[in-house]
């Protein structure tokens, strides 16, 4: 799938589907060369700033129209300063005489948005590989430069902030050699910020990046890579051609879903929304069909022609999968309708998270979500209560495990609750990754032990320079997703990096662990866990839940148990009212007649009480144990 494909994925946020604001323009060119390719790189190593003086560069925005980050749309990207969603924009470029058509896209550093990177490796021939000259290899660069690699994409090295005090760029390049088998030599040295070498890369990118491939005479073949709902137009649908040619009117069949539609508009982003008549052989642009729902358009599916259609399909790719999930509830001042509508405008827009009703004695109604990771989990939460006006109750995120039943049934859960009878159940899967970990050579010691601690398995070692190793562990998710970045952070004094990738499922000694608060197992609190840390998690978690649940008019016993055995207990001790103030005399079995009362009433109260559970208290379970 050819770059020009993720221009259409930040474009069309920023411009807004319900007035496309067309400007009339004839396709591409044929005497026009186009150059597809990505920015990828690790985070905060300069993506977003180098699309900046691209933009800037090749004129297709004006210095007034120009501010930093100018692809990433969302208040959430500029405030944090991440790129969230893959964003992309068509410019030209004049060099000898000789016109360019540059499509470049802006992809994410962090890992949970790797599948956004994914999309744009295979829209691309090409990628600009950003490394940061003062921070050197990283592990997201590591990762993002296999990914590349095995996409057959030809990679252009670049060394940023080479004008910072602390650069040290021949030793970067020495490191991209070492590691990447990239040839040191080659590698472009720029300052996205001053604009320092920027000439030179639109060089390397007109004259090393090969050209898109595809016939546009053969039978029309176009992949499917975004799609997005607009409530004027319907379903907006993007997609790359990689051989033929899609015209206005045209009737086109999914050849995935096997449904027939007609092409009522048709449009690309040069970086402006432009209509255009066709879609050539190599180009990427939008088009809307009267298509009703999302759910008619499957990404990755491919568009073909109904008169003279393809012979067989393109080869799509994978969906995103999600690997950490929670529930949310309403909050105090929302109602479990306007959750539902909230999340469903949300997943409009992002498509990479799902959600399902879930029902809760403690909580009422909610819904279980699944998200790509613990990032893109807070990120969805802070969208719900910032764009969407609701308030959410959230409970500790969870990952996914794979149960076998007596009968060999494989039964894939995201939530304790779901585990089945213990009498039914083979065995338990959980999800391995397997991590590489990039640090100073003086930490190896603490980030070993911390790993051993978290049941890692060692690999390897490989060092990367005089001072910096890469370690490689396989660990398992549910030991990575609590606290593992902060200590590993804490453990390298902000210099260690973490990237991973996900390796299966794999059996081990699992069991579920249930929290009962007033003698009711709270289903949202229950958690799988590795039975050799079942003790210490359980005391850690009821003692902070001690902490977070306020005192009641009666007592409130907190346990955690394994089936019918309790492994941890604490008490909430009752507030107590002292009934006997008003008897300052007289015979003592009056007290005892009172306080026998004040006993009855409490054990009545605790028949028929509700104890209020905080917010709090359900991230309680983020502590990992001693």
């Amino acid at each position: 799938m050819a770059g020009l494909a993720a221009l259409s994925l930040a474009l069309l946020g920023k411009i807004g589907y319900h007035s496309f604001g067309f400007s009339r323009s004839k396709a591409v060119e044929s005497s026009m060369k186009i150059r597809n390719f990505c920015i990828i790189a690790h985070i905060d190593h300069g993506k977003s700033t180098l699309a900046d003086r691209i933009l800037e560069r090749s004129g297709a925005i004006t210095e007034r129209e120009m501010q930093a980050q100018f692809l990433d749309d969302m208040d959430l990207e500029r405030e944090r300063g991440i790129t969230i969603k893959a964003s992309a924009v068509s410019v030209r470029y004049q060099l000898d005489g000789e016109d360019y058509m540059l499509n470049l896209i802006d992809t994410p550093g962090h890992v949970d948005f790797h599948y956004e990177v994914a999309k744009a490796l295979q829209a691309c021939e090409g990628a600009l590989l950003v490394v940061d000259a003062t921070q050197g290899v990283q592990a997201q660069t590591v990762a993002n430069a296999y990914a590349a690699i095995e996409a057959g994409l030809e990679i252009i090295p670049v060394i940023n902030k080479i004008d910072l005090p602390s650069a040290r760029s021949d030793e970067v390049a020495e490191e991209m050699e070492q590691v990447l088998g990239i040839d040191a030599l080659s590698c472009v040295r720029i300052s996205a910020k001053s604009g320092l070498g920027i000439n030179d890369l639109f060089r390397a990118i007109c004259l090393k990046l090969p050209g898109p491939k595809g016939d546009a005479n053969l039978p029309l073949q176009a992949l499917i890579f975004d799609s997005k709902y607009d409530e004027y137009r319907g379903v907006i649908v993007y997609v790359r051609v990689i051989n033929g040619r899609i015209s206005m009117g045209q009737k086109i069949r999914m050849m995935g879903q096997q449904r027939v539609y007609q092409i009522t508009a048709m449009g690309k982003f040069a970086p402006k929304t432009t209509a255009v008549p066709a879609l050539a052989a190599g180009e990427v642009g939008f088009f809307v069909a009267n298509i009703k729902a999302l759910g008619d358009v499957t990404i990755g599916d491919t568009v073909t022609d109904v008169n003279n259609p393809a012979v067989e399909p393109l080869a799509g790719y994978r969906p995103p999968k999600q690997m950490v999930y929670c529930d949310f509830y309403p909050g105090p001042d929302t109602q479990y309708t306007q959750l539902r509508e909230a999340l469903e405008r949300l997943r409009l827009n992002d498509s990479s998270f799902t959600f399902e009703p879930e029902n809760s004695d403690a909580l009422g109604f909610g819904f279980r979500c699944g998200f790509l990771g613990l990032l893109h989990m807070e990120i969805v939460q802070e969208r719900l209560e910032r764009e969407q006006k609701v308030q959410v109750v959230q409970t500790a995120p969870t990952v996914p495990y794979e149960v076998v039943l007596n009968d060999d049934t494989v039964k894939t859960i995201d939530s304790a609750s779901e585990l089945p009878d213990p009498s039914k159940l083979k065995e338990i899967r959980e999800p391995m990754i397997r991590a590489n970990i990039i640090i100073p050579g003086e930490n190896i010691g603490d980030i070993s032990k911390l790993c051993q601690d978290r049941r890692g398995v060692y690999r390897k070692t490989e060092y990367i320079g005089p001072q910096r190793v890469i370690l490689e562990y396989d660990l398992p998710l549910a030991e990575v997703i609590f606290d593992f970045f902060d200590r590993l952070k804490t453990a390298t004094r902000g210099y260690g990096t973490l990237d991973y990738n996900f390796l299966g499922f794999k059996a081990d000694d699992l069991v579920r662990m249930d929290i009962l608060v007033n003698g009711q197992a709270i289903g949202a609190l229950s958690l799988i866990v590795h039975k050799s840390k079942a003790e210490s998690r359980g005391r850690a978690i009821i003692r902070k839940l001690k902490t977070e649940i306020g005192r009641h008019l009666f007592e409130v016993p907190l346990q955690a148990a394994i089936g019918s055995r309790v492994i941890a207990r604490e008490t909430i001790s009752a507030m107590r009212k002292n009934v006997t103030a008003k008897c300052y005399g007289g015979d003592v079995s009056r007290k005892r007649k009172l306080l026998e009362k004040q006993k009855e009433g409490k054990k009545r109260m605790k028949q028929v009480g509700r104890v209020e559970i905080p917010q709090e208290a359900f991230m309680a379970v983020l502590e990992p144990g001693e």
